[in-house]
């Protein structure tokens, strides 16, 4: 019966996403030039160079080094091996969905068992400083300050997850290392001992790095475009407004306007929507602003949370610990921005209004420089690399005839 229900339901789902295609295929298509325009110019020039890095530093086994040097910090923090702490930084520099990518590959590496890497990926998952600063805070918040305080909430509260999280599940029983005189003596040999067992040559390594790099990249494209459109024909046939009525409630309750239930609801499937959004509206105070905006940060968005769905749908890694996560990291946030406005933005605010004006326009203007910079070359970067990856996949196809 349960089956049955679901083939339903997946059915109508469908049905219903092909039905609104056909009656609004103007607005669709615009939607879809708005998610492809994104993956274009942001993020896959942004999000290239780390998962080359990562899969790089994964087959030379440099986050096995790492992963040793880092045991003493992440065990007794996270209750995952040190690794982990590659994922975590990674996760925080590069963004959605980095931390999800590192910590499978992990796993296909038999470096975390099923229940480290699914408290591993509970905290991993972060936004990139680029997109709080560049995107949000300056982009549509027209602040750069701001995004301190959204930053500091974000990446504090997704500590705050893991901490909590290294409680889930059964710990397993580790294997006791010999200890040696010096970490970094066992570190290196691990590495050696990591990239030994890889037998593949230098140009295989860096060949396969590249094109499971932009494999994954096209896929996180496909869904950025998915709820793009998605989102936008919930609007268009009038349920997005009336499904915001039950958050206009649950806001009014928790003391914030009812203005920014729409947005909120938005901002639950796509990120970038949802902050633009709130970024618009006229309410008075910038407080409740960045609370929602701190929340569907955390939470990630269903667009990012289906595409780490995706990623993680090869392994034996479940999907609920880390949708619960989401919901924490988006209460932490949400909690700590109230918190920090004050310390971090108010209170900044009236210690440099004597600084030089000059120095801060610079200072602000940094974020927005970088994500001008990238949207122009970010096209031309994706093309080449796309080239790159269709040249090498049609010289293995000629080799294995």
């Amino acid at each position: 019966m349960r089956q049955i229900i679901k083939t339903i339901s997946l059915a109508s789902i469908t049905i219903f996403f092909t039905s609104s295609l056909i009656i609004f295929p103007d607005q669709a298509f615009e939607a879809s030039i708005r998610g492809l325009n994104m993956w274009l110019e942001i993020v896959f020039p942004s999000l290239l160079p780390f998962f080359i890095a990562a899969e790089l530093l994964i087959g030379f086994g440099v986050v096995k080094f790492l992963g040793v040097l880092f045991e003493p910090i992440m065990r007794p923090l996270f209750n995952v091996p040190g690794a982990g702490g590659f994922a975590w930084v990674m996760g925080m520099a590069s963004g959605y969905p980095s931390g999800a990518k590192i910590s499978v590959r992990l796993r296909e590496k038999n470096q975390l068992s099923q229940i480290e890497a699914e408290r591993l990926l509970s905290f991993t998952n972060a936004s990139s400083p680029l997109f709080i600063f560049g995107a949000l805070s300056i982009g549509f918040l027209h602040d750069a300050k701001l995004g301190i305080v959204l930053a500091v909430s974000h990446y504090l509260g997704n500590a705050l997850v893991g901490i909590c999280m290294r409680f889930y599940g059964k710990t397993t029983k580790e294997n006791k290392e010999v200890k040696q005189k010096s970490y970094f003596i066992r570190a290196f040999k691990e590495m050696h001992k990591t990239r030994l067992e890889d037998t593949r040559p230098f140009g295989k390594v860096v060949g396969d790095a590249v094109v499971h790099s932009i494999q994954t990249l096209v896929m996180i494209g496909g869904f950025i475009i998915l709820f793009s459109v998605f989102t936008k024909l919930l609007f268009l046939i009038g349920l997005s407004p009336i499904i915001a009525k039950v958050f206009k409630v649950l806001l009014v309750i928790l003391g914030l306007p009812a203005d920014l239930a729409l947005p909120f609801f938005s901002g639950l499937f796509e990120i970038t929507l949802g902050a633009q959004m709130i970024s618009q509206l006229a309410t008075d105070g910038v407080l409740a602003k960045i609370v929602i905006i701190s929340f569907i940060l955390g939470f990630n968005g269903f667009s990012v949370q289906a595409q780490v769905a995706s990623i993680i749908a090869k392994t034996d890694i479940r999907f609920a610990p880390y949708f619960f996560a989401r919901l924490l990291h988006g209460l932490f946030a949400s909690i700590l921005c109230i918190l920090l406005f004050k310390p971090l933005y108010l209170n900044r605010q009236a210690f440099e209004r004597e600084d030089i004006p000059v120095l801060q326009d610079v200072h602000e203007n940094n974020w927005q420089i970088a994500l001008d910079i990238l949207k122009q070359i970010g096209p031309v970067v994706t093309i080449f690399f796309l080239g790159v990856a269709g040249f090498l996949l049609y010289k293995r196809q000629l080799k294995t005839k």
